[in-house]
């Protein structure tokens, strides 16, 4: 069990850190959702990896426990949505590191259009802007559940609940410099 006092890692890092390959993989994963540094990604990947080990094992094993860790399993990996209804522990294998991603609250942030980057979505978050379900939640890999998603909103008092606010405003399209001198003209 341990001490509570003494912090254990929750993930492990590659074996050859140094490979190229690897290395513009989580280039690119860093990039596309925004993450702070590599050790979320090896967290995440810690986590895809304790759900596959788990189903092979249950795979193999033909016990009345493992029937009960099946479901269990099953259930679990529905509700946080990374597998449909009919989900078998073969869909749990095909799982790979953007469907982890996916399910981060960062990333329903900024695809549910709250924030204008994925990075001003994390943003949002750490400063307190956001709720799940009625809850602040300032953790960017926070897994959000399935019926969770809908719940995603601004904080009540928040500025940022403001439609106008500056933060807010959706830019359609640039506007060329020579339009700004026009309209500035015309003021």
């Amino acid at each position: 069990m341990g001490l509570p006092r003494k912090q254990r890692k929750k993930y492990s890092t590659p074996v050859h850190p140094w490979q190229k390959a690897m290395i513009e993989e989580d280039r690119k994963i860093l990039e596309e959702y925004g993450l702070k540094n590599k050790k979320e990604i090896y967290k995440m990947r810690s986590v895809l990896k304790g759900f596959s080990d788990q189903a092979k094992q249950l795979i193999a094993s033909k016990t009345p426990q493992a029937e009960k860790e099946r479901a269990s399993l099953l259930k679990k990996l529905q509700k946080i949505g990374l597998i449909n209804k009919t989900g078998t522990l073969d869909n749990i294998l095909d799982l790979n590191i953007n469907d982890i991603m996916d399910r981060r609250l960062q990333t329903f942030v900024y695809k549910k259009g709250l924030a204008r980057s994925i990075n001003q979505a994390r943003q949002f978050i750490v400063h307190e802007h956001i709720t799940v379900g009625g809850a602040k939640i300032t953790t960017p890999s926070y897994f959000v559940n399935a019926d969770e998603e809908n719940s995603i909103v601004f904080v009540a008092n928040s500025k940022l609940n403001d439609e106008e606010h500056p933060e807010r405003v959706i830019l359609t399209k640039k506007k060329s410099k020579k339009t700004v001198k026009n309209e500035r003209n015309a003021k």
